[in-house]
């Protein structure tokens, strides 16, 4: 498989996205030369790695971050921005899967993921603030009733009442698209800007001591006592390794590559819609749908419309992005036919086959977090949180993530491409027929 670090962007270089045009980008890093050696070696400057590296810096554990590109250059700088509730499966599944008191127990880890990101947010990144409510739209009578059901579970068993079930009509009078037949309003969820927000973690971490090497590609991690990490112009020496690279990481670790699969997703944004803006949506929330290939939307600080979408099943994006954007955007919102697009970009996300996320010991000294299957704005902190915990001693929570049902894809790492293109080719199918 290409390697998703360099198939299609520039070295270093920001994607030319809505959030590099309206962030200050610091200069860049200097790269890693020579020897080092650390107590805690990170790969990955991204929601993940960052956090871990915040963590334990702040504990007095020397910590050295690698990263191929810049901090917040892969998907944590290039997402949506939804700061989702729970997992990419619902607790119902999961209840049944794992049993009552494991998934109780998830579930308060991921409401702590949410609140996590508040506070960092708030100390370390003021410019990328927390805004509340994400929808989520259903196409359907039947759809909107299972997510209304979801929402009544979630009070009943978790005690969780932030969720707003409606109806057609109520529904579109905050999300202004025909298509939907329904949906819920998540108050307890939200958004952020998450490139303003990955530079915060990198300067809160940094200021607690720890040190960040940027445009550093790690090709070969050698587990061992201590464990070595080797680079192109260097090498590091520590006693834990941390793989948070997630949907960029490259086929580093064979456990972590078996189970997790990059995935390609997009996004426009529109010229600032100004007062046209509550044609789209009445509030300032984020929204996503029950399409397996998801749309999800939200507005910016200037009001411009932030479109996305995943449709693409092979490592290379498409020559142009623009036309299926716009044609699902339109389609969503035909009062935006004709209007100006002035940035498209893509970024490449971790799945994994249950869509849960992969937390796991990868060799004797050696961790991973990742695979968080588009919840990594708010899950990928915690999983960084949770390796620090783990690396200082306390496992108790890592093992309970670690012990999520995330089995390997069929056929490794040969054939996880082909096979999952054809089963989400098939689901597209299904969106489209409506099925």
């Amino acid at each position: 498989m290409p390697n998703p670090l360099y198939r299609n962007d520039r070295p270093a270089t920001y994607p030319d996205s809505w959030y590099a045009d309206s962030t200050p980008i610091p200069p860049e890093r200097p790269g890693l030369h020579g020897h080092q050696r650390a107590d805690v070696c990170i790969v990955g400057a991204g929601f993940c790695g960052l956090t871990a590296a915040l963590h334990l810096a702040q504990a007095g554990v020397s910590v050295i971050v690698l990263d191929a590109h810049r901090v917040g250059w892969g998907a944590s700088g290039r997402n949506g921005g939804q700061v989702g509730s729970g997992f990419n499966k619902d607790m119902r599944w999961l209840h049944t899967r794992v049993g009552e008191g494991p998934a109780k127990a998830l579930w308060r880890m991921t409401e702590e993921a949410k609140q996590l990101l508040r506070d960092l947010a708030d100390a370390h990144a003021p410019d990328a603030p927390f805004k509340p409510g994400v929808a989520h739209g259903a196409y359907s009578v039947a759809e909107a009733a299972a997510l209304h059901d979801e929402a009544e579970h979630l009070s009943r068993i978790h005690g969780y009442d932030a969720i707003e079930p409606l109806g057609a009509q109520p529904f579109q009078r905050v999300v202004k698209s025909p298509r939907y037949r329904g949906g819920v309003i998540d108050r307890g969820a939200g958004h952020i800007h998450p490139l303003r927000y990955a530079l915060g973690l990198a300067r809160g971490a940094e200021k607690a001591g720890a040190v960040i090497h940027e445009r550093t590609e790690v090709l070969h991690v050698e587990d061992g006592s201590p464990v070595e990490v080797r680079t192109g112009s260097g090498r590091v020496t520590a006693d834990h390794v941390l793989l948070a690279g997630n949907g960029y990481l490259p086929n580093l670790n064979r456990r972590v590559a078996a189970r997790t699969m990059p995935l390609n997703s997009f996004i426009a944004a529109t010229e600032p819609l100004g007062d046209r803006a509550t044609q789209v949506l009445a509030e300032d929330i984020a929204c996503a749908d029950s399409k397996f290939v998801v749309n999800y939307f939200r507005l910016s600080e200037d009001k411009r419309l932030l479109f996305g979408g995943r449709e693409n099943y092979s490592i290379a994006f498409p020559r142009s992005i623009e036309p299926q954007l716009r044609k699902r955007m339109e389609t969503m919102f035909p009062q935006l036919a004709g209007v100006g697009i002035t940035h498209v970009w893509g970024g490449t996300l971790g799945i994994t086959m249950t869509r849960l996320p992969l937390v796991t010991r990868a060799g004797g000294g050696i961790l991973s977090a990742g695979g968080f299957s588009g919840h990594g704005v708010a899950l990928a902190g915690l999983g960084g949180k949770l390796m620090a915990e783990a690396v200082q001693g306390q496992a108790g929570r890592f093992d309970i993530f670690a012990d999520l049902p995330v089995p390997p894809f069929p056929g490794g790492t040969a054939l996880r491409a082909p096979l999952l293109t054809l089963a989400m080719t098939w689901y597209a199918l299904r969106d489209r027929l409506g099925l």
